[in-house]
């Protein structure tokens, strides 16, 4: 299996995924599993979704790939949705919800947000220790609630900042998103490194062309404009309190 490269929370950001996607290609890696939210905040999803189903192996659903195809009078939402081909809506539907495999002897998982819903977030330092630890549970969503072994290692997304942490069940690993990242301006995603034989982890941050980004959603009247250009130039979170 030796090297996959772990993305998430594209955002319809083609300018960092085309960037990401250049690095991943450079560091000769052939495995891509996208994680999820390839839609939405940013301007150009459809684009981003053909770029993922050129590019990922395999690819589970995030929350805005879910919700993005339900009705709404919500304005903002609309602008997403009349952006987006039946093709890719029907692309969205088939997404499956988790990731697992085997690396190593090591059972790893990969989902959105949660091993419940990807609608769950749970932020370690912000959520109860025990909060944080049923990330490694099974579930009836997952379909392994009767499999008595939990994940070693559990991959995600969902809440655009990397983290890595080390706990007595197993290791938990955000990896951070590719066009809306909030903890650096740069693009993120992982790389599960399996060529020897203890698996390893490793955080890449890509550079990117943040002010074509943003004259690109300039032009084409992106919805929500003044948040997006904050969280791209400053990391700052539109429903920050």
């Amino acid at each position: 299996m030796t090297k996959i490269a772990l993305i998430s929370d594209i955002h319809g950001n083609q300018t960092a995924l085309e960037a990401v996607l250049t690095d991943i290609d450079q560091r000769g890696i052939k495995r891509i599993f996208c994680l999820g939210d390839l839609v939405g905040k940013g301007p150009r999803s459809s684009a981003c979704i053909k770029l993922v189903r050129e590019h990922c192996e395999q690819v589970i659903r995030g929350n805005w790939d879910v919700f993005i195809r339900q009705e709404s009078d919500n304005e903002f939402i609309n602008w997403f949705q009349d952006r987006l081909t039946e093709e890719d809506n029907e692309y969205l539907a088939t997404l499956p919800f988790h990731i697992d495999l085997n690396v190593n002897g090591q059972f790893v998982r990969c989902f959105h947000a949660s091993p419940r819903s990807e609608f769950e977030r749970i932020i370690p330092g912000y959520h109860p220790p025990e909060k944080v630890l049923s990330m490694f549970e099974n579930s009836e969503t997952t379909g392994t609630q009767s499999l008595e072994r939990t994940p070693d290692i559990v991959f995600y997304g969902d809440i655009h900042t990397t983290l890595l942490k080390t706990y007595e069940i197993g290791i938990l690993c955000n990896v951070g998103s590719v066009g809306n990242s909030l903890d650096l301006t740069s693009a993120s995603y992982v790389i599960l490194d399996s060529t020897f034989e203890t698996n390893s982890i490793q955080f890449i941050r890509v550079a990117y062309d943040r002010d074509a980004e943003l004259a690109a959603a300039k032009d084409l009247g992106l919805a929500g404009y003044k948040q997006y250009y904050d969280e791209i130039m400053y990391a700052k979170y539109r429903n920050a309190k």
